[in-house]
């Protein structure tokens, strides 16, 4: 990626080289006059189906391997929480990497409300973004249910539950934290200015943001399952659909909208000094 310098008077120096793309408008009601628009919102949709029923027949897979009731099996069997967390984080960075030119990418309602937050892109699209990705998460996790029916039942559906000896506090804050990590690294992956003073740096955004979600689910499976994605969990409890878990599901929306929330205000106000700017734009126009 070429290196886009501002032009500067004569003496002077510009450090900055790169550009931030504008503000998206809060509202934009020509978005639903355009067929990428919606093409947008149908790669949102599929990708996160396409998510849920990957990992969601991961985690029950691992469960039948490991099940004590069943002859010729040990806790040793199975892929285990790295495989499960490699499954999650793997399948991440190949939709990002497929979707990222199409919607962004975002495959996450978290991931979704903290580039609302930061202007990257306008309610309408947010909204739509959120509803196509909780529909699709039902949509995958149904697939698993219909071909594995009897596991899917009694493996828990792949459910965000919190686990015996945490509390609803302490799964909380390991939602808002897993979030926080996350959403972060997708700012940071494609911010315009990193990518400008790093072109020379072969990285994908997609792979950072995938090692994100593996390192994180290494960390919080035992306590909560790993949510970090309101779409994810919401998808698992609507086909699941037992009491229990349904019990602690606020868990995971407050969590990851918090963690999200955090992450966006770090990055945009204090890393990107975006309220000093505003500050100083103000001075100079009073």
């Amino acid at each position: 990626m070429a290196k886009e310098v501002e032009a500067a008077e004569p003496g002077a120096f510009s450090a900055k080289d790169y550009h931030d793309p504008p503000p998206a408008p809060l509202i934009d009601p020509a978005e639903l006059t355009q067929w990428s628009f919606y093409r947008a919102v149908i790669a949102e949709f599929i990708a996160t189906l396409l998510f849920l029923y990957i990992t969601v027949l991961t985690v029950i897979g691992y469960k039948s391997q490991v099940d004590p009731l069943k002859a010729g099996t040990n806790e040793c069997d199975g892929v285990g929480i790295l495989g499960i967390a490699w499954a999650f984080g793997g399948m991440i960075f190949i939709l990002v990497y497929c979707t990222a030119g199409i919607s962004g990418g975002h495959i996450n309602p978290a991931v979704t409300l903290g580039l609302f937050l930061a202007r990257k892109v306008s309610l309408i699209r947010a909204l739509l973004y959120m509803v196509a990705q909780c529909a699709g998460a039902i949509c995958g996790v149904g697939l698993v249910k219909a071909f594995q029916s009897a596991y899917y039942v009694r493996y828990g559906g792949g459910a965000n539950m919190v686990a015996h000896g945490y509390t609803k506090g302490t799964a909380v804050g390991a939602e808002i934290i897993g979030t926080f990590v996350l959403v972060y690294t997708v700012f940071s992956a494609t911010d315009p200015k990193r990518n400008a003073r790093d072109s020379h740096v072969p990285v994908l955004a997609p792979l950072p943001i995938g090692f994100a979600v593996f390192m994180v689910h290494l960390a919080t499976i035992p306590i909560t399952g790993t949510g970090i994605n309101p779409a994810r969990s919401f998808g698992a409890a609507v086909i699941y659909n037992h009491e229990k878990a349904w019990d602690h599901h606020w868990i995971f929306w407050v969590g990851p909208f918090a963690g999200a929330i955090a992450a966006a205000i770090y990055h945009q106000f204090i890393l990107r000094a975006a309220a000093i700017k505003a500050l100083g734009s103000f001075r100079s126009n009073a």
